[in-house]
């Protein structure tokens, strides 16, 4: 790392453990001092240790923050794919690739790399399903390239002059057969859009337009025949200068398939312009087996820390977890003499150290809302492929939520959904309708793919599998109280017609651990939210989240 030793990982577990905050009750003994007992070579084997349990913070959410000066993956769990990090001073500031949900491309900020909190979104208008951006400050302009899969693809620029806007109206830049750019500047002053595949473009000198034809600049390291992966796909090129050279970090393999298959691997260059040398490590990063805590691991940026030392960001799943989607996970960086860097964070499932700061910040934010104050669009909900007027359906009114219907179930009404980022929770709503309306809770994988229970004013209606699946007879009218649970896949629904004092089980239970990309495509995660269908408004109140221990 950096000017300082990297810690060894079993000095670092020891010291987090030592520390005790946030881990489960009992120590662990190290290899070191269990030889050191008398007849050690001829006792039994310690028992296993502990699991190191994560810190809990709003709504019970998993925090990655242990508060005793390390932390544990992920740093920010739930649907955190493709992590663009930009350093500003003494600021971090990261998003991720938001897809079909709007307002998207949400800004979050930190101060230690760890604790992050998000801050407004930077793209508002629907155009289209959003994959990996360019996050970047560039003579003090903040800009964002996003590539998006829509008639025809695209790469816009959008750009402001403070991290919260306002952001400007996307401008595309003509760019229809490349995904994943990232902005970079030479040793020259050149602006650069480099792209999936190992092309380039270069850019005008506001950032704005392209001042050239693409142009193909990188072979991308191959990864043994042998190897289990979903496919080449050279792509999510991320651009480093540091000392002499530029550094090229780019994804392989696959970003989802079997886990073994998304991996990181790198390149140097002395100049922008190359030519680049691969690293004799290739690759630096990639799962190697299936029982690892962490899959498909890929798509990384470096960053220096507050610190002074390195860190870098990528994304992965949680292992038995692709429904939570790809979640962003911080690695340690060691610089090595021959000017390459490894990381050291080995497969992330202990503890590594926190950088230090005097005042980082509360990380997260609570997902239970009591509709108090204007809806938290894009930092928190947000719809699904929203239609242009589609705010216009949201009215936040003396402690309620005013949805208005869209369609006749959640694949036609673009529902209101959240990240939840824990293996298991539970949410619950007091839900009203009006006449011809209906209404309900979801956990919603995309228009195809979700499952939930509604309600109209006589009837139930269960949805699984994307379907309608049935019908049976409401008794308890136009107003109740419901809550799903979700436990490791496990979906139980309850309703309740006194507020919630007592509370029924619905007779349908579920099983969604095959809602996920490698089911159904989209690199989606399955999202709790609201769907209202039908006529008039529907009313929901005081919906609260709660994640559970496993």
């Amino acid at each position: 790392m950096g000017d300082g030793k990297a810690m060894d990982r079993r000095e670092a577990l020891k010291a987090a453990l030592i520390g005790g905050a946030g881990l489960a009750a009992g120590g662990l003994q190290g290899e070191a001092a269990a030889a050191r007992e008398p007849g050690a070579g001829n006792s039994p084997p310690p028992p296993a240790p502990a699991p190191v349990r994560w810190r809990r913070g709003f709504d019970n959410q998993r925090i990655a923050d242990l508060g005793n000066g390390f932390m544990l993956n992920p740093v920010l769990s739930g649907d955190r794919p493709d992590p663009a990090i930009l350093k500003d001073g003494e600021d971090y500031y990261l998003t991720f690739s938001s897809f079909d949900s709007y307002p998207g491309l949400t800004i979050w900020h930190s101060r230690d790399l760890v604790n992050w909190q998000p801050r407004k979104p930077a793209l508002t208008r629907n155009i289209g399903s959003v994959w990996a951006v360019s996050l970047e400050k560039h003579k003090g302009r903040y800009f964002l390239y996003i590539p998006v899969k829509a008639e025809p693809n695209e790469i816009y620029v959008i750009w402001a002059d403070h991290i919260d806007g306002p952001w400007s109206d996307p401008k595309p830049l003509g760019l229809h057969d490349h995904i994943d750019p990232c902005h970079a500047v030479g040793e020259d002053g050149s602006r650069w859009l480099f792209l999936s595949g190992g092309d380039r473009v270069r850019l005008s000198q506001d950032g704005l337009s392209l001042a050239g034809k693409v142009e193909h600049v990188y072979d991308p390291w191959h990864y043994p025949d042998d190897w289990d992966v979903e496919g080449f796909s050279p792509e999510g090129p991320k651009i480093h200068r540091h000392g002499d050279w530029f550094y090229m970090l780019t994804a392989v393999g696959g970003t989802a398939g079997p886990p073994t298959g998304h991996m990181v691997i790198a390149a140097r260059a002395r100049s922008i312009h190359g030519p680049w040398e691969q690293h004799p490590g290739n690759p630096l990063v990639r799962t190697e087996n299936q029982s690892e805590a962490w899959w498909s691991r890929g798509h990384a940026s470096l960053v220096e820390g507050p610190d002074k030392r390195w860190y870098t960001l990528y994304h992965g799943f949680e292992n038995g977890f692709w429904t939570l989607g790809r979640q962003c996970l911080l690695d340690t960086i060691e610089w090595t003499p021959d000017g390459w860097f490894k990381m050291t964070g080995g497969d992330l499932s202990q503890p590594l150290p926190v950088p230090k700061v005097a005042r980082p910040l509360p990380h997260g934010m609570a997902l239970s809302d009591d509709f108090s104050k204007p809806l938290a669009m894009g930092s928190k909900w947000s719809f699904f492929r929203p239609a242009p007027d589609e705010a216009s359906r949201v009215r936040v009114a003396d402690g309620t939520l005013h949805l208005t219907g869209k369609g006749l179930a959640p694949s036609s009404g673009s529902p209101l959904l959240l990240i939840a980022g824990d293996t298991s929770y539970r949410f619950e709503c007091d839900i009203e309708i009006p006449p011809g309306g209906t209404a309900g809770l979801v956990l919603f994988y995309d228009d195809k793919l979700y499952a939930g229970l509604g309600f109209d004013e006589t009837r139930f209606v269960t949805h699984q599998y994307g379907m309608e699946r049935g019908r049976p007879a409401n008794p308890l009218g136009r107003r109740m109280k419901m809550r799903v649970t979700n436990r490791r896949h496990i979906v139980s629904y309850h309703t309740s017609a006194d507020g919630g004092k007592t509370w029924k089980r619905f007779d349908r239970g579920m099983e969604v651990s095959g809602y996920h990309h490698n089911v159904r495509g989209g690199f989606l995660m399955l999202r709790p939210g609201l769907y209202a269908a039908g006529e008039g408004e529907a009313i929901f109140r005081d919906f609260r989240f709660t994640a559970l221990e496993d």
